[in-house]
């Protein structure tokens, strides 16, 4: 306690400047904001299209959907290289095991646990295909019925 400045008086000291700097801000005034809005034209940069500003962008013509669908594709494969490392790796400890049943059971662990993922791996593409293309069917079947 001998501390001239210890932590609960630069505390006290932090907390009157921040309220000081608050109060001055307040005396000080805020000027009034709004925000504007902006025209077509500005927003695209003048006689710009949304298609013609998508294309400059390097914004892609597929179908949302298919967007989609490519995503789900890219992110199961992916998965399905990384459950297949994993039985790699459980096969390579059970090789290098040396006859040690413990390293062969946690070997066997891993095998087993890839394989399970694998086969949820592989049932979830087969899901989200069939959720894909019953959309891709019911949104395409619904906008020729409403044409005729």
């Amino acid at each position: 306690m001998s501390n001239i400045l210890s932590k609960k008086h630069i505390g006290y000291i932090l907390g009157f400047a921040m309220a000081l700097s608050f109060g001055a801000i307040a005396l000080m005034g805020v000027h009034e904001v709004s925000a504007q809005a902006l025209t077509a034209d500005e927003l695209f940069g003048g006689s710009t299209t949304g298609d013609e500003f998508a294309s400059v962008a390097g914004l892609g013509e597929a179908d949302l959907v298919d967007t989609i669908a490519q995503i789900i594709r890219i992110a199961l494969g992916f998965l399905g290289v990384i459950a297949v490392v994993i039985i790699l790796l459980g096969g390579f400890k059970w090789m290098t095991a040396g006859g040690n049943d413990e390293k062969v059971k946690d070997a066997k662990k891993l095998i087993f646990s890839g394989i399970i993922g694998l086969v949820i791996i592989i049932s979830a593409y087969a899901i989200a295909s069939f959720v894909i293309s019953s959309i891709v069917t019911a949104t395409s079947s619904s906008s020729t019925s409403t044409a005729e």
